[in-house]
């Protein structure tokens, strides 16, 4: 029991009600551990995989994990460490991006020890009586406890009433689940504390919640996220998975051997005296293994030591005929690249190609408006280290 608790307690930022679980534990009762996730876009990132981690380690010890699509709440947006109003989403948006949530968090969790529910299979069924019932048993005050929405009062920054509902919806989730422990990220400390008060109301033992750093991104400073353009995503092709773990600084590299293959802080000391560039390799090794399985894993790792170590062109890149990503006869370089939708931006392209970042056939390219005719047979591009592609006649 006690070497449980430690492990609930491995990584976490915060473990509040661990004397609650102590005592369940001792009691012989399967926890039942929620954790839920806001189909707000369609790709999971490595940042979820810190959360998702923590879930598998309690299936793992016979636990029962309890994974929310939050269908509902994904309507109203989550505000926290927002600054102001999130884009309000259509149901057809919320449905889409729910379908691949699944299918990517099986990739971490154990599918045949997961319990999965949308939330609107209660909140659909709800009157408008029953809403303003649970508007009752929270605050203005309370809310405003909430840094971000203090913020955001303070500068007059619009917050609308449905967003001070949404720590009570994902809180009723709870209540409906009976849920023993809820996990998430540092920022969802609060919401994950409303679900322990509502669940102590109705006379119940409040849920343990245990939440986790939040992954730092690929710049090194800030938590990893869409919106700042540098994460890693489950659904990444393997090749460019690899490549952006390799361009992390050794010190974000320790924290995902600490966060994402859950190594000891023993265990990373030891691999400290070894060679940064080996460490990485293997990281990367190891992460893409999970996602690709072992032998793509091993092929990228070869990929990368041809096109980095040796300065060779890799055997296999994506191919793309002319006419899907060009015009007539001759076409612009940039609209050729934008046309991969390997880049986020025309903007970023101009940028690699002023840089003197993108080759065409190992030919250095400084002109963003230069001009590509149609290859006799193929031209290969290059951008940066990590993008290669072929154009075919």
């Amino acid at each position: 029991m006690e070497n449980q608790l430690e492990i609930f307690a491995q990584n976490a930022d915060t473990f509040i009600g661990a004397d609650d679980l102590k005592k369940k534990l001792a009691e012989g009762k399967k926890l039942r551990v929620k954790l839920g996730v806001d189909p707000t876009r369609p790709d999971l990132t490595f940042g979820h995989m810190v959360v998702f981690n923590k879930m598998r380690q309690f299936q793992d010890l016979g636990h029962q994990a309890v994974l929310i699509i939050g269908d509902y709440t994904a309507c109203i947006g989550d505000p926290s460490g927002r600054s102001a109003l999130r884009p309000v989403l259509t149901p057809e948006e919320v449905e889409a991006n729910s379908k691949t949530y699944l299918e990517q968090a099986f990739k971490v969790l154990d599918e045949s020890k997961t319990e999965v529910h949308r939330n609107s299979e209660w909140f659909s069924k709800m009157s408008f009586g029953d809403t303003l019932e649970l508007a009752r048993k929270m605050t203005v005050a309370r809310m405003l406890e909430r840094d971000d929405f203090a913020k955001r009062y303070a500068t007059k920054t619009p917050i609308s009433i449905v967003e001070f509902l949404y720590p009570l919806v994902q809180g009723y989730d709870s209540v409906m689940l009976e849920s023993d422990v809820e996990l998430g990220g540092t920022d969802q400390l609060f919401n994950n504390l409303v679900g322990r008060d509502l669940q102590s109301q109705r006379g119940i033992v409040g849920q343990a919640v245990i939440t986790m750093p939040l992954l730092v991104g690929l710049d090194g400073e800030k938590k990893m996220s869409k919106s700042y353009n540098n994460y890693i995503a489950f659904n990444d092709d393997p090749r460019q998975m690899f490549g952006k773990i390799m361009s992390i600084s050794d010190e974000t590299m320790w924290k995902y051997y600490r966060y994402l293959l859950l190594y000891s802080p023993s265990k990373i000391e030891e691999l400290r005296a070894q060679h940064p560039m080996k460490c990485k390799k293997n990281l990367a090794r190891l992460l893409v293994a999970k996602f690709a399985g072992e032998e793509r894993a091993a092929e990228e790792l070869d990929n990368f030591e041809k096109v980095f170590s040796k300065n060779e062109i890799p055997e296999k890149m994506p191919e793309f005929k002319w006419a899907e990503v060009a015009e007539g006869e001759e076409c612009k370089l940039a609209d050729i690249m934008a046309r991969t939708n390997f880049f986020p931006s025309k903007k970023e392209i101009r940028r690699l190609i002023e840089q003197g970042a993108v080759k065409i056939d190992s030919q250095k390219v400084s002109d963003p408006y230069a001009s590509v005719a149609r290859p006799a047979e193929c031209t290969v591009v290059q951008a940066g280290k990590r993008i290669f592609f072929k154009v075919l006649a």
